[in-house]
């Protein structure tokens, strides 16, 4: 007898429990595998929902009504059965390694590396620069804002002016330059 069983890695249930810890409310699994198979993984991952014996357009439906439902979506593929899913998720992310290239090119985000332990770094990361981006926007208009009300009272002169303007401009960029800090 020859028995052939995929076995679910350590570190994918550990980045599964991280993606949980970063506020993720729901982590479900749509597979085209058997019902068997995907309760076995399901119970091994600690995913909070499976659903088995999917078809690609199942899979995108079940996406959908959970969108019309008010729910942000986020899909992580690698075969071209996730391509349809990729594609009407709000964020397609493909895993770039073992992927096809049909879900590369219809995902939002390739992880380029078949290590599911990325994807937290990846969530806190786009977290990170989102709201940096939202600091130099601030930080931007404020300067402007306040080099408008200077130009009336006539106190704000061409090198004034020049000059807060390229200061602005190296406090956002070094703001940017944080980032970098960011480590998986």
């Amino acid at each position: 007898m020859i028995l052939v069983a995929d076995f679910v890695r350590d570190v994918s249930v550990g980045a599964l429990n991280k993606l949980k810890s970063l506020g993720i409310e729901q982590i479900l699994m749509l597979t085209g595998d058997n019902e068997g198979t995907a309760r076995k993984v399901a119970s091994e991952t600690g995913v909070d929902r499976y659903f088995a014996e999917l078809l690609p357009a199942d899979k995108a439906n079940m996406i959908r009504e959970l969108q019309m439902q008010g729910k942000v979506i986020a899909m992580v593929g690698d075969g071209i059965n996730d391509a349809p899913a990729l594609a009407t998720a709000n964020i397609g992310i493909a895993m770039g390694g073992a992927g096809t290239d049909t879900a590369m090119e219809t995902a939002d985000i390739v992880l380029m590396a078949n290590i599911l332990e990325k994807l937290p770094h990846a969530i806190k990361l786009s977290r990170q620069t989102l709201k940096i981006i939202k600091q130099n926007i601030w930080f931007s208009l404020l300067v402007k804002l306040t080099a408008l009300v200077l130009i009336f009272p006539g106190w704000l002169t061409l090198w004034v002016a020049v000059l807060s303007d390229t200061g602005a401009a190296i406090i956002v960029i070094l703001n940017s330059m944080r980032l970098m800090r960011l480590r998986a």
